[in-house]
């Protein structure tokens, strides 16, 4: 796992968690790349710790929240203890599958765990998914309603208040259509 910042334009981190043969290491390299003249002689850095001495390195983990913020920081120092969030690793749509499975109630609470979650709980993409599972059939005048108010908005609109959007739907787009040569 490597991670990425350019905090200047002349300097360069990489901070990488590396498993291997001879035990797990945490890797941070540094870069500085300019064109004054007592720069130009710096060469790249590299401080390599095993997992045991990166927890106890406190210069090394306090370099590290400076440079990547405390977020990556806590998730190294876990990494370090073993602690692994399996979740952090899926991709987007294979959480969204997942999630499209759950409770409504179980949705809400998990959208408040972080960021990242928060945005696939709302997303259209998993509203759509959940549309589709519980709906037998979604007429193209139903999906045209949701791609203008969004699925999750959708599946939240009670039946009747559904049948008067699409009716003023189709008056406001049937009467534009009358208007057209």
């Amino acid at each position: 796992m490597t991670w990425r910042t350019h905090h200047y334009s002349w300097e360069t981190w990489t901070l990488t968690q590396q498993r291997s043969e001879g035990g797990a290491n945490v890797i941070f390299r540094w870069w500085k790349i300019s064109l004054r003249s007592e720069y130009r002689s710096t060469k790249p850095g590299e401080a390599k710790e095993i997992h045991e001495d990166f927890l106890e390195n406190l210069h090394l983990q306090s370099q590290t929240a400076l440079i990547f913020g405390t977020r990556i920081l806590n998730y190294v120092i876990n990494l370090c203890k073993g602690k692994f969030d399996f979740l952090e690793r899926l991709s987007d749509n294979l959480l969204l599958n997942i999630i499209s499975y759950l409770d409504l109630e179980d949705i809400a609470r998990l959208s408040q765990t972080s960021h990242r979650f928060a945005k696939l709980c709302m997303s259209d993409k998993l509203w759509e998914q959940i549309v589709q599972s519980t709906c037998d059939t979604i007429t193209p005048d139903v999906r045209a309603l949701a791609e203008d108010t969004g699925w999750r908005q959708l599946f939240f609109t009670n039946k009747l208040q559904l049948q008067r959007q699409l009716r003023k739907r189709k008056q406001k787009y049937g009467n534009l259509r009358e208007k057209q040569p």
